[in-house]
């Protein structure tokens, strides 16, 4: 893929004021010596500056290399003070308010410079031009075409351009511009104009790569100030191209579900085979544009003071209790370590008491005896409570933490949750104590000190579908070079394997198929016509209890008999609302993203048996 990234031949020329064919004050065309070594005569009054030329930063691009980011040309108006720079400040203060005067006559818009400012840049950096107004619209750069004169130039820069809008956006992040040199006298090998530098996301984190390498251009001054030849020395060299593992389309779906059925929430979709996302999406999300070329305060202020807080990414900065997507571990915990078969029976009564407090099942009445997979498809709490008694806590813990939980799955962004599976040193820290009997109850039903990103569940969904491979999550493919060349590459690597017996891999299959299809599963909203779904519905409450809000889960992996995809969504339910649940709200979410993908859903049939909406924990 290549970036195509060209600097015009005009380009420096606009940049600076300069003109690309050098000539002497007299007239001639003559060659000049550009590097003069000066004599002492002519050291104080000649010199040479070798400015830098910002590079246009590289591409990001989906795994097939449509762009999600890219560089574009822009205009900004700015001043140029004529040479030499030798004016009281009263004449250079009379002088840009004079042109900005005119500026704001013919573009019909405010330009905000103060006069410190004004005196700051032409004090240090008065041989470059002032920016007055940035980044011009269409319909500026007409209007301003027609108004310029020598002081009044456009200034030709490069700036930001994400071409989807919102889409992606928590992943990709932003730029910002870096800040001014204005407070101090140019030197050599400052920048003409101010580069981008990565805020946030992918932008952030290969800010190095992306940048590329700045030119230089050599400009020589007389002891007049006036200007006597210029050259480019080397032309800047376009930074490399970031390619990531998302599917652009799958994206897009994935953002476009949780806008039509979610104030808060997130879905990521992980290829367990390979480790790599293929959607990432958070709702709300933000339009990366509105920071370019710097973020309107109006906007920043609406952003920052949203209460659903669209600069916050949740798929991977958000952790949430599980609820009963967790019991699926505890069952694998059960297995590996010997302690549970499929053939196991425990009975499923309506409460039981543990120590002090008693736990319910959601259901109002005992189930009976079952089995794993009849437990699993009812989601019953106190079988689970039991089972993870006998499991025990090191068990579950040695299990779920290979699984990837309580842990940054390593992706290349900054502030990654950790997630937190608790153990004797963190109950120690926290509770000055360690794991209780009921700490394990607490645990094996998703509940008490366990939170998992959204990404961490998909993740650990994702092994179970191999049957215990657990590939490296990763996010970015592979970086290029402009000319298509691979400078880096993040391969495929396996990072664990859990040898998930085949038949007890099995019984996890079928447990979590039928959640889905059986008359006693959670998650019939998540089934769609001709493709068997895996997965666990889930539903915990968390935050203060004044303020207690419930996250809905649904993850699992899709079809469930040769696993193409490992999915996870979480839906913030409000403050104070108790009918959110998992098999009513996330797993919808997936359901709906499934059938872009896989086709149409098939209507729910009724069979007269019971369908529940959901387990409550």
């Amino acid at each position: 893929m290549n970036a195509r990234l060209l600097i015009p031949s005009t380009l420096l020329a606009l940049l600076c004021g300069l003109s690309c064919h050098a000539q002497m004050n007299n007239g001639t065309n003559a060659p000049v010596d550009e590097n003069p070594k000066p004599t002492w005569e002519t050291q104080k009054q000649a010199r040479t500056f070798q400015l830098g030329i910002p590079a246009p930063r590289g591409q990001i691009t989906d795994r097939n290399g449509y762009p999600f980011a890219q560089s574009r040309l822009s205009y900004n108006l700015a001043l140029q003070f004529p040479s030499p720079l030798d004016w009281k400040d009263a004449k250079v203060i009379s002088f840009a308010r004079q042109q900005i005067t005119f500026a704001k006559g013919f573009l019909g818009r405010q330009i905000t410079v103060s006069d410190q400012a004004v005196l700051n840049h032409y004090r240090n950096r008065g041989l470059l031009p002032l920016a007055l107004l940035e980044d011009l619209r269409p319909e500026e750069l007409a209007a301003a075409r027609r108004g310029l004169t020598s002081a009044l130039v456009l200034q030709q820069v490069y700036a930001r351009f994400y071409p989807n809008g919102e889409l992606a956006s928590h992943i990709i992040g932003y730029t910002g511009k870096e800040a001014p040199l204005s407070i101090r006298p140019i030197e050599n090998k400052d920048l003409i104009f101010t580069e981008s530098q990565g805020r946030e996301g992918i932008e952030q984190t290969f800010d190095f790569q992306l940048k590329g390498q700045p030119g230089s251009v050599h400009v020589t001054y007389d002891a007049e100030g006036n200007k006597t030849s210029e050259r480019i020395a080397h032309p800047p060299i376009p930074g490399d191209n970031v390619i990531t593992t998302i599917d652009q389309n799958l994206q897009r779906i994935c953002e476009k579900v949780l806008k039509e059925n979610c104030k808060r929430g997130a879905i990521v979709v992980i290829d367990p085979w390979t480790g790599e996302i293929h959607a990432m999406a958070s709702w709300p999300e933000y339009n990366p544009n509105h920071f370019v070329p710097v973020l309107n305060p109006q906007i920043y202020k609406q952003l920052s003071e949203d209460p659903a807080t669209p600069l916050l990414p949740r798929a991977y900065r958000s952790a949430y209790p599980p609820g009963s997507t967790f019991k699926t571990f505890v069952g694998l915990s059960g297995f590996q370590s010997g302690k549970l078969t499929a053939k196991d029976t425990y009975n499923g009564p309506q409460a039981i008491d543990i120590g002090n407090f008693t736990f319910h099942n959601w259901k109002k009445y005992s189930v009976g005896k079952l089995n794993f997979v009849e437990a699993l498809t009812q989601s019953c709490n106190t079988w689970f409570i039991q089972v993870g008694i006998k499991v025990g806590a090191p068990s579950i813990i040695e299990w779920t933490t290979r699984l990837g939980l309580g842990k940054k799955t390593g992706i290349p962004l900054k502030a990654e949750a950790h997630g937190n599976i608790p153990n004797d040193d963190y109950m120690l820290r926290v509770q000055k104590r360690k794991i209780l009997k009921g700490d394990v109850a607490n645990m094996s039903i998703g509940q008490g000190d366990i939170i998992i990103t959204p990404l961490q569940m998909a993740q650990a969904y994702g092994v179970i579908a191999t049957g215990g491979q657990f590939h490296q999550t990763r996010l970015v493919k592979q970086i290029q070079g402009i000319d298509n060349k691979v400078v880096a590459a993040y391969p495929d690597r396996v990072r664990d394997d859990l040898q998930i017996k085949p038949e007890d891999l099995e019984t996890l299959r079928q447990a979590l198929i039928a959640v889905t299809e059986d008359g006693q599963g959670t998650a019939h909203h998540a089934q769609v016509k001709g493709t068997k779904v895996a997965g666990k519905t889930g539903t915990a409450q968390w935050g203060p209890m004044n303020k207690q809000r419930t996250a809905a889960w649904f993850a699992g992996f899709v079809p469930a008999d040769h696993p193409q995809y490992a999915f996870a969504a979480v839906y913030e339910g409000e403050s104070g609302d108790n009918t959110i649940h998992g098999g009513s709200h996330a797993a919808p979410l997936i359901g709906k993203m499934l059938q872009e993908v896989y086709g149409t859903k098939e209507a729910d049939q009724s069979d007269g048996k019971e369908k529940p909406s959901d387990d409550s924990n």
